[in-house]
């Protein structure tokens, strides 16, 4: 299916970060994650993996006990269960693929 970024929902997730589910399909889910400077996701984990890559600005990402400054085009593995926070050192854009299909992402 087709589907235009004019068509996406815009959800404030937490203050400063914004998501865009972009598409979604029978296993996976595609997501644009937007941060102000300073603006933090909260440790968490999910079952899902998660795949993705900074498109725009700079985010610190700790994963399982790591921690590592990412820019434009790194990109980061967060597998399944293992807590993780970000922290928007700038604005900065995320585009994120989740395997399963983040059901409570969907429209």
């Amino acid at each position: 299916m087709l589907k235009l970024k004019s068509e996406t929902k815009v959800v404030q997730m937490f203050p400063g970060v914004v998501r865009r589910t972009m598409n979604s399909g029978e296993r996976t889910t595609l997501a644009e994650i937007t941060f102000d400077a300073g603006a933090v996701v909260p440790e968490h984990s999910h079952p899902h993996e998660q795949i993705g890559y900074v498109s725009r600005g700079r985010a610190l990402f700790e994963v399982g006990g790591e921690r590592r400054e990412l820019g434009e085009g790194d990109s980061y593995l967060i597998p399944g269960n293992v807590p993780h926070r970000v922290t928007a050192l700038e604005p900065a854009i995320c585009i994120d693929v989740f395997s399963p299909v983040r059901e409570e992402f969907l429209d």
